[in-house]
């Protein structure tokens, strides 16, 4: 892989408020990874973050000295073209189409998020053909190119790729990243003196082992009361006794499925508050941009970091380098099942530990699948691979068949009406259901 002349990096979605701290990633694993040339590529919508985030690019590689060039573009096929890896973190609709994802089916009495639930599926509607397209591009004009994938929802995207499409492309999650930053400082000791394995999809996963040192901690983890939460989902506590025999640590998205009276409650007052969470992010989104655009600034600034997706870049060059180098690290991506989960089908993506070389990833088997967790990764699976058919085709009949498939939707007539409601809203972006 890669050349004399070194790497070819597309970002697409380069206007991102993300940008500056993959870039900041590029600068720090130069040595590993040789990247020539940066191509942040946007829309016509983004270029005016495009060229800021874009000129802080430029001044953050121009204080490293490296020797890497920084293209702004909002040609999308002349960032694709020859490129090594390619990178997404787009947000089909911005910040105001998630908005209704979340507002929507509050009002309706169904919990409002980004990637669970209604919201999720109505961003995959969204999302989907976008990147199909995008892969189309990427098969003609580099198709040995590594497509990376943060886009939400981002296991659905994943598997939609890898079954519509013959992009190698691998999805990415900051949640395991994020487990072990916590796990090395609570047990003050080096990332590469952890394992964990992770069981389930992107965004519902339960870590079934954690060893520290060789020392087996899930239970010490489970029995203690000190939340499990990020900074993108609000605090409630998890039920100890629950906890104590569920066999795996959930992550914060579960949540949603095992608390969805406190969860629901909670959004709804937030939402009084401070607005949906879209609303908060894009307050936040709006200050980085004033910060982007002073002409001093040349590094990442802290602020970035209070986002919820802290570590992706981190997540994003690590796989980059494995991908490069054949490091043969592991590493937790979404990937094909395979024959991982015996459950579900072999081309459903799940989120799982992989070995990294450079032809790619290599699923590990699981070693604990709790028995009480398998219902549930079947059954939001199966929304899923509904959800994935309809934004291919823009099938109502299906789409319908999905909404009421999520374990969050209580019943047909609710799923009827946010369909309907969620679908008139998103007309712009879902073209194939309004032809």
């Amino acid at each position: 892989m890669g050349n004399s002349k070194g790497l070819k990096i597309a970002v697409i979605g380069g206007g991102s408020s993300y940008t500056p701290e993959i870039v900041e990633g590029f600068i720090r694993k130069y040595e590993q990874l040789p990247v020539r040339e940066l191509w942040l590529v946007d829309i016509e919508q983004g270029r005016h973050k495009l060229e800021i985030v874009g000129e802080l690019a430029k001044r953050m590689v121009a204080k490293s000295g490296l020797p890497i060039e920084v293209h702004l573009t909002l040609d999308r096929r002349e960032a694709i073209a020859g490129a090594d890896f390619i990178t997404t973190q787009m947000r089909v609709g911005l910040l105001e189409a998630r908005k209704w994802d979340e507002h929507i089916p509050n009002q309706h009495g169904v919990i409002g998020q980004e990637t669970t639930g209604p919201g999720g599926m109505m961003k995959a509607l969204r999302t989907i053909p976008v990147l199909l397209d995008i892969c189309r591009d990427i098969e003609e004009l580099s198709p040995n190119a590594w497509l990376l994938n943060f886009t939400n929802p981002a296991g659905m995207v994943t598997e939609a790729i890898n079954r519509y499409s013959k992009v190698k492309s691998i999805g990415l999650c900051n949640a395991p990243i994020g487990l072990q930053k916590r796990l090395s400082e609570q047990y003050q000791t080096p990332i590469e003196h952890i394992y964990t394995e992770f069981v389930g999809l992107n965004h519902l996963h339960w870590v079934t082992r954690i060893e520290v040192d060789g020392v087996d901690r899930l239970q010490e983890m489970l029995d203690n009361r000190e939340d499990y939460s990020a900074k993108n989902v609000p605090p409630s506590e998890w039920d100890p006794e629950f906890l104590k025999g569920l066999g795996g640590l959930p992550s914060y998205y579960l949540k949603y499925f095992y608390m969805t009276d406190i969860m629901l409650e909670e959004q709804v007052e937030s939402m009084k508050a401070n607005g949906t969470r879209a609303e908060v992010v894009k307050r936040v989104e709006d200050e980085l941009f004033e910060l982007y655009k002073d002409p001093n600034l040349q590094d990442k600034p802290k602020q970035l970091e209070q986002r919820g997706g802290a570590y992706y870049s981190e997540a994003a060059v690590n796989l980059m380098d494995s991908l490069y180098n054949d490091k043969r690290d592991i590493q937790t991506l979404n990937v094909s099942n395979g024959n991982i989960l015996d459950f579900l089908p072999a081309n459903a993506s799940i989120e799982v530990n992989c070995v990294v070389t450079n032809k790619g990833p290599i699923p590990l088997s699981v070693t604990e699948v709790p028995e009480q967790i398998k219902g549930l990764i079947h059954a939001v699976k199966t929304y899923e691979r509904l959800t994935i058919e309809a934004a291919v085709t823009g099938d109502r009949g299906i789409a319908l068949q999905a909404m009421v498939s999520h374990p969050l939707v209580p019943s047909v007539s609710v799923a009827r009406t946010l369909l309907d409601e969620m679908l008139e809203r998103n007309k712009p972006y879902l073209p194939a259901f309004f032809e």
